[in-house]
């Protein structure tokens, strides 16, 4: 049965006095969000304080002694912060908007099939996340409309992004530890595409902490999210074991649908269905901030989901190219460095929407 009441036990209260430092600026705001329907409590980064009364919370609808920090930093006596292992190369504002949804069109019984399973995915999606009829996009163009009847809620993205993020961080690992351990079992070199696919893992990931930072899931969420990721590891691991080729193109066609959800997203905020993400007062986390070195000025709820859409741009090119080379001999080309006869730069991913063909970066 799904609940809306809010728990009151979430935490104990030896980690509301050790989070009561970091959770301070979260304590003021204006009225709560009500509660999604998956059991998420939303609880997004606050106002300046001279703004708002002290009682409340921006966007929030658990209450101040119970907000948990999911990733507190962790207090040693000597380490200050670890900084992230793929540092974040940034992007250009004219790079962010020249990313639009696409969809590269089956051309075999596999790819047809990878592709029905992820349309199978995101119906499933939509049924868990509790998104109406009328709030889906044109059906006859799922991928690529942007426009519905009705708008999501603040809270019903938060559910749909928390859930596309915890899955999506799931293909590179499991394909990058695939190929570490054949690269290991063969005694030869992986030529690079170990490294692209863990931080493509590792960028999903950096996703999910992002919005963990706004929202507190309830135990609904979370069961969905244990379940969907039993499940998804394995199918995963089994058909990467089966068919590189088309478990990279499953991945690229899933990329796809992100790119259109974060589309979609930045749509409705520019239409000013989105009031409290419109909102100029609105605060990111400083996580995000940090990640993607986003300049001053540029660090509205638009701007990050700019960033976030151009990195599942990236994952989608590359995923698409992967699957249309050689797995076990090819190099990656995204991480080599191209012969003099060549333009000299390496393929953007993110430019190429279907992915480059193998002609096109091998030769």
């Amino acid at each position: 049965m799904i609940t809306t009441k809010v728990n009151s036990k979430v935490c104990s209260s030896k980690q509301v006095a050790h989070l009561s430092r970091a959770l301070g600026p979260l304590c003021l705001a204006q009225p709560s969000l009500s509660v999604s329907p998956v059991g998420l409590r939303a609880a997004a980064a606050s106002h300046p304080t001279q703004q708002y009364p002290s009682r409340h919370r921006n966007f929030s609808t658990t209450s101040a002694a119970h907000l948990r920090d999911f990733f507190p930093a962790k207090e040693t006596p000597l380490i200050r912060r670890t900084p992230p292992a793929w540092p974040h190369h940034g992007w250009t504002e004219e790079e962010m908007l020249s990313v639009v949804p696409e969809h590269r069109p089956p051309k075999t019984v596999g790819e047809w099939l990878a592709w029905k399973l992820v349309r199978i995915c995101r119906w499933g999606t939509d049924i868990a996340t509790g998104i109406k009829p009328e709030q889906q996009s044109d059906k006859k163009h799922p991928t690529t409309a942007v426009s519905a009847q009705k708008p999501l809620t603040e809270a019903q993205w938060l559910v749909r992004f928390i859930f596309l993020e915890s899955i999506a961080g799931v293909p590179g690992m499991v394909a990058g530890m695939l190929r570490h351990l054949g690269s290991l079992r063969r005694l030869k070199r992986d030529n690079g595409w170990i490294e692209t696919l863990l931080e493509e893992s590792y960028n999903e990931r950096m996703h999910l902490l992002t919005f963990m930072k706004m929202c507190e899931p309830g135990w609904f969420m979370k069961t969905i999210i244990l379940g969907a990721q039993g499940v998804f590891f394995n199918a995963m691991f089994l058909s990467y074991l089966i068919s590189p080729k088309i478990t990279h193109r499953f991945v690229g066609y899933l990329e796809e649908e992100a790119v259109h959800t974060y589309t979609r997203c930045i749509h409705e905020i520019e239409q000013g269905d989105l009031p409290k993400w419109s909102d100029p007062q609105f605060q990111i986390p400083e996580l995000a901030v940090t990640y993607w070195n986003m300049p001053e000025g540029k660090r509205t709820m638009r701007d990050l989901i700019l960033y976030i859409r151009a990195d599942e741009a990236v994952h989608r090119g590359v995923n698409h190219t992967l699957s249309n080379l050689n797995q076990m001999e090819d190099p990656n080309p995204f991480v080599s460095d191209y012969k003099a006869t060549a333009d000299g730069r390496r393929p953007n991913p993110a430019l190429k929407p279907t992915g480059f063909e193998r002609e096109e970066v091998i030769g």
